[in-house]
């Protein structure tokens, strides 16, 4: 038989039990009949006539009241474990009492069951009408004015004591009117045909930053996604970005009845979870349909591990850009993470990062401000390091010796990064997309015109932190300790996932990105000679008749290989 806990724990939070119930409780765990256990640690607290089980029962369902306030369903359903079960669930029952008893305060959430917060006499009134949330409750408590004489059985005194607790938490009455708002919003549509009442568009969002101190003239969060993604001249990353806001708009509005500045990290936790599996699945999956079709839905099936993580790398990046315009003032995706998307990839044993492997690195990489602690500086150049490096397959000592003034533009409009290699050769690199979208990006937030005539040519394309003019260049060790720091930091936040692939990134060193570059591109098509010319593996003439061709060709294939940047 297992313990179902009682309606009604009192108007305030419910007190932890004293240290005599809980060695009570352990001693009934430990192998004590109830009776042997309240008579060694409570007979004192022992009213006549009254049982000892009833006494251990009580002790029990007060934790799940306190659980189930601190919204640990997980902890409250293995606190109701059935009797004959007590000692295989010991240990984990103590483990248990233990988080309990540390958890923040509880706060109230609109879809709370009365019964966690309003007396047992009010809840089973309510509960008798049908009346089971706080959001049920709280749109009709202020309706009008003897409310609660269409409630048989509550009374006035019991019609007091809730409205003290609604005025307790105004937040509460708030939130209930925005779901009342979002009821209405109930078709999914193509955004731009989205009618959304002014509560839920932004314009009051509650995490909107000061207007006064907001680059953009944008006045509700549709309008900030659209300055967002007219940044993007690649109509194929404008597509695929638009897709993932979209989705998340929509799904704000019409599922969390939020504004996309009012999302929580919550909201966050729950929309991982709607990527996977979508649902309603008549509202939200169907097969391709133009915009314009009534049949028209923004996803197609549930998506992957892998695509579920793009889809949320994609919106740190977006939430990213509108706090340093300071539109919002949070991001709630920061270090948010999906289990199993790196293994839809088999795992590399060598010196190279596999695809999902570089997912992880790159997923970890966007949170090191929000989750890791390290300054904002710091994770945009280690961000910049990373793609660029990705991308170009460049040595270290090639890297932290690169300045501006080494990019050129070919008669094709292809771009390259001319250099000294490895035994004094001359020779010169491809910059494929990704590489000029990390660097514009990774300009702009250093302060640094990204229009080429305004460049500096001396100014290093890795800056040094500690020199705030950023003229002067990062040297090899640095960096080296600097990406060796980030693998380190890498593999302890997937320790306990993916002990192997934490183990492998411990072993890894900068140079690992070049022969991750060199396998991803061939993987993705690119011709080995394309490869090697762009390693410098072998001589490059360039008194050929054939050798602008064969450059264009070789511009063309690692374009095609690293066209699309994922942030």
């Amino acid at each position: 038989m297992s313990l179902s806990p009682r309606r009604g724990i009192g108007a305030g939070p419910a007190a932890f039990p004293g240290d005599a119930e809980l060695a009570a409780l352990r001693g009934w765990y430990a192998g004590l009949s109830s009776r042997e256990s309240v008579a060694r640690y409570l007979e004192t607290q022992k009213a006549s006539g009254q049982s000892s089980r009833g006494m251990i029962g009580s002790i029990r369902r007060q934790l799940i009241s306190i659980a189930r306030r601190r919204h640990r369903s997980d902890l409250a359903a293995l606190l109701g474990h059935p009797i004959s079960e007590r000692a295989q669930h010991a240990r984990a029952v103590a483990h248990a009492i233990d988080a309990l008893r540390t958890a923040p305060e509880p706060i109230p959430r609109i879809t709370d069951d009365v019964s966690l917060w309003l007396s047992a006499r009010a809840a089973n009134v309510l509960h008798e009408q049908d009346i089971k949330t706080l959001a049920q409750l709280s749109v009709r408590v202020p309706r009008r004015r003897r409310w609660w004489t269409v409630i048989p059985g509550l009374g006035a005194h019991g019609a007091r004591q809730i409205e003290a607790f609604f005025a307790a938490h105004p937040q509460l009455t708030e939130r209930a009117r925005e779901l009342m708002v979002s009821a209405t919003v109930q078709t999914v549509v193509p955004w731009e045909r989205l009618k959304v009442p002014e509560e839920l568009n932004g314009t009051r969002g509650s995490f909107r930053g000061p207007p006064s101190s907001c680059t953009l003239s944008a006045d509700n969060d549709y309008e900030a996604v659209q300055a967002w993604l007219a940044l993007h001249e690649s109509s194929a990353t404008k597509r695929a970005y638009r897709k993932e806001a979209e989705r998340l708009i929509l799904w704000a509005v019409v599922e969390r009845g939020r504004a996309l500045s009012s999302l929580t990290t919550e909201d966050a936790t729950a929309y991982r979870g709607f990527l996977r599996n979508p649902t309603p699945r008549s509202r939200w999956v169907g097969p391709p349909q133009t915009r314009f079709s009534p049949e028209w839905r923004p996803f197609a099936a549930g998506l992957s591990p892998r695509s579920t993580a793009y889809a949320l790398t994609v919106i740190g990046a977006m939430l990213r850009w509108l706090i340093e315009q300071r539109y919002v003032v949070a991001n709630p995706f920061a270090g948010i993470k999906v289990r199993g998307s790196a293994r839809s990839t088999p795992m590399d044993e060598g010196r190279v990062f596999s695809e999902g492997e570089w997912a992880i690195i790159r997923a970890v990489a966007n949170g090191l401000e929000w989750s890791y602690g390290w300054k904002l500086a710091a994770a945009q150049r280690l961000r910049f390091v990373l793609d660029f490096a990705y991308a170009t397959g460049l040595r270290s000592s090639e890297f932290v010796g690169a300045t501006l003034g080494q990019i050129e533009t070919d008669a094709q409009g292809d771009h390259w990064l001319k250099l000294v290699g490895k035994g004094s050769k001359a020779g010169k690199v491809a910059l494929p997309p990704l590489a000029r979208v990390a660097l514009d990006h990774y300009l702009m937030q250093r302060g640094v015109p990204t229009t080429p005539a305004m460049w500096k040519p001396s100014t290093p394309l890795i800056a040094d932190l500690q020199a705030g003019s950023g003229q002067n260049r990062i040297t090899s060790t640095r960096l080296w300790n600097v990406t060796k720091r980030f693998f380190v930091t890498t593999a302890d936040a997937i320790e306990a996932e993916s002990p192997k692939t934490a183990e492998k990134l411990r072993r890894a060193s900068p140079h690992w990105m070049r022969h991750t570059h060199a396998t991803h591109a061939l993987a993705r098509g690119a011709e080995l000679t394309t490869v090697r010319d762009n390693l410098r593996h072998a001589s490059v003439s360039t008194t050929s008749v054939y050798l602008h061709t064969d450059q264009a060709k070789r511009a063309r294939q690692m374009r095609d290989a690293f066209g699309t940047p994922k942030d």
